[in-house]
């Protein structure tokens, strides 16, 4: 598990107690914490404790069957070089990072055939650096959030990026159900991803913005109306690439609001002072708009204001 915060640090701790010989790499107090005393998930499922190797070097996916992504997107190019290094021919690489993924556009049919969206991979070195062969598509829809060093609160999809069914996915997929994930294997992945994508890109960056849960973004009429209009926009998007989404915008933000009480990670991001993940949301979906022609002022608005926060810093956190 390369990234074992919030969605790394469940996934492996499941995983270590169904038997799985699991390492995760991760750092800093995280890290320090997983060493002296283990991973303990608290879940409506049941809460557990798991106690899996841990470790701070990337060397240890060298020999892996199966190496899981949960990096920030934005920490992937950044370890891109060391990650091809080690990873063996063969390998499966689950890719679970948010956004839209660098492997959208590999080997797709279309104008866009091997585009590098260079807002989620600059210069394409992610794309170098993993064989596209190696890679598994994820879409992870759990709320995690680490609570404090070492503690982690809680459905992944799996797929082929060319959508067919494979052996190896129905095995990941099996590994994963064994230590009581829920990981179906899917052949439309592509409309998961833009499913969550036009959720993520309205939702993340406004309740960041505004410091507030999905449940109190719903008692703001004029915040709905900002966030339906970016996903409005961003399913234009999506339906210009040929994707078909199972739900309408108006449920899709229904079921966010529902959700209550909870913070989008990128509010968790910005409470944590940690940077914040924006490129593989509005930023790629603005990149892939202008080339398909489609209009989004708002999320481009919106992309503007929390890039703003970004660079000028967090002035509730100096207060």
């Amino acid at each position: 598990m390369l990234g074992a915060g919030a969605i790394g640090g469940y996934v492996g701790a499941c995983l270590a107690r169904a038997g799985l010989d699991v390492t995760l790499v991760a750092r800093g107090a995280h890290l320090a914490a997983i060493r002296s005393r283990g991973i303990r998930v608290l879940s409506p499922d049941g809460d557990f404790h798991a106690s899996p190797c841990a470790t701070d070097d990337i060397a240890a996916v060298s020999g892996a069957n199966v190496v899981f992504l949960g990096l920030k997107a934005y920490s992937l190019p950044q370890v891109a070089a060391d990650l091809h290094r080690a990873l063996r021919p063969g390998t499966a690489v689950i890719a679970a990072q948010n956004g839209i993924p660098w492997w959208y556009f590999q080997g797709r049919p279309g104008p866009h055939r091997d585009l590098v969206i260079e807002s989620v991979d600059p210069g394409g070195v992610v794309t170098a650096a993993i064989d596209p062969a190696s890679v598994v598509g994820c879409v992870v829809y759990p709320a995690a959030e680490i609570t404090e060093p070492g503690v982690i609160r809680h459905r992944l999809s799996l797929g082929e990026p060319d959508e067919s069914k494979s052996e190896r996915c129905g095995e990941i997929s099996r590994a994963f159900r064994s230590g009581g994930l829920r990981a179906p294997v899917a052949t439309d992945l592509r409309s998961q991803i833009w499913l969550k994508v036009i959720g993520n890109a309205a939702l993340n960056p406004v309740t960041a913005l505004l410091g507030v849960t999905l449940g109190q973004l719903g008692e703001s009429p004029a915040a709905i109306r900002l966030v339906r209009a970016v996903m409005t926009e961003c399913a234009s998007v999506a339906s210009a690439l040929g994707v078909v989404l199972p739900v309408s915008v108006d449920q899709r933000l229904a079921g966010a609001i529902a959700v209550g009480d909870h913070r989008t990670s990128m509010l968790q991001d910005r409470l944590a002072g940690k940077p914040l993940e924006i490129d593989c949301l509005t930023g790629a979906v603005a990149e892939i708009a202008g080339r398909a022609g489609v209009d989004v002022p708002q999320t481009r608005a919106v992309h503007d204001l929390i890039t703003a926060l970004g660079d000028l810093g967090d002035p509730s956190a100096a207060r």
